[in-house]
């Protein structure tokens, strides 16, 4: 018979069986239990101690019968109690799912999720017919990602494989072969994107996956730096796009739009400042200008850039543009 650590079933497994053989009326004892489960017979006894003492189960043994039994008829295993702010989050969790729906990490989730709520199935259940109808998520401009791209990149990522593909960078006609080291898949702006040493350049690059193609999955391995994380890797980016440099950048904003702005967290180095008047000023550490500029823009006439210098010349550029392409 199969014994040692790595026959063993999970606890939670084991109690369930030894549940079922209660609920039915069996007649079972530790011996039959250990020799079912293939486990010891200490183990069984710690087990049935946890189902009675800890979660309320009436078991008790009967020397009448040399076997175990529940006092009064039991329905359904207990489960850890949910609160009502648990129960919300379990549904978002649920609905915020289809945001991978179409990569390999939808089908993992979704059996992690009905794991978590498997104990839960007397009272509440999930299904397609039953989608939470009091939260919803819209994202504008959702990436669009080849699933066998998305597969082999992510492949090389957990196998740290080096891979080649063909690169093409926003406005070049052409795409260019990269050979990169693949350190990280990351889901940022509704976009997917890989976080990678190219080894031409000898710099670590971010690619978007919608403009990456021909994906070739090498058999050269490396060893990923152990200093590298992406937190730290976008931690100067306002969305993607990080730099060498330590820009300070101030964005006053018009009381119309005050609120909207201080109701999110746009970054973490953000600092607010209340102005008389009901604006308010927004401060953020960046390295680079490019994402900053693009998002200011959003805001219209609602938001004024103080400093830097270099990117209020920026903008003062791009509207010189914009009045004489409106005129």
């Amino acid at each position: 018979m199969p014994s040692g650590p790595q026959f063993s079933r999970p606890p939670l497994e084991r109690m369930l069986r030894i549940h079922e053989e209660l609920r039915r009326g069996a007649f079972t004892n530790c011996t039959k239990l250990a020799g079912a489960l293939e486990v010891s017979r200490k183990t069984i006894v710690r087990d049935i101690a946890f189902m009675r003492d800890r979660l309320d189960l009436p078991i008790e043994f009967d020397s009448a019968i040399n076997a175990y039994r529940y006092t009064h008829p039991v329905s359904a295993f207990p489960t850890v109690q949910v609160s009502e702010g648990e129960l919300l989050a379990l549904l978002v969790a649920r609905k915020a799912l289809e945001q991978y729906r179409g990569t390999p990490f939808h089908r993992q989730l979704e059996i992690s999720f009905d794991k978590l709520t498997g104990g839960l199935k007397d009272r509440i259940s999930f299904s397609p017919a039953e989608e939470l109808q009091s939260v919803s998520f819209k994202n504008v401009g959702l990436g669009k990602a080849d699933m066998t791209i998305f597969n082999a990149l992510s492949g090389a990522v957990l196998r740290q494989h080096e891979i080649e593909f063909d690169y093409r960078k926003p406005g070049d006609a052409k795409a260019a072969r990269r050979r990169v080291q693949p350190y990280h898949l990351a889901h940022r702006e509704n976009l997917w994107y890989l976080v990678g040493f190219d080894t031409e350049r000898s710099a670590l690059r971010t690619f978007a996956l919608p403009r990456i193609s021909a994906p070739t999955v090498l058999d050269s391995q490396f060893v990923r730096p152990s200093d590298f994380s992406p937190e730290k890797f976008f931690a100067n980016a306002l969305g993607v796009l990080g730099g060498e440099r330590d820009y300070r950048v101030v964005i006053r904003f018009t009381p119309a739009v005050a609120d909207r702005v201080r109701e999110r967290e746009w970054h973490e180095s953000q600092e607010l400042r209340n102005v008389p008047g009901g604006a308010l000023e927004l401060s953020l550490r960046l390295g680079a200008l490019p994402e900053i500029e693009r998002w200011v823009l959003t805001w219209g006439d609602d938001a004024e850039v103080l400093q830097p210098r270099e990117l209020r010349e920026r903008l003062r550029a791009v509207a010189t543009t914009l009045a004489k392409r409106y005129r």
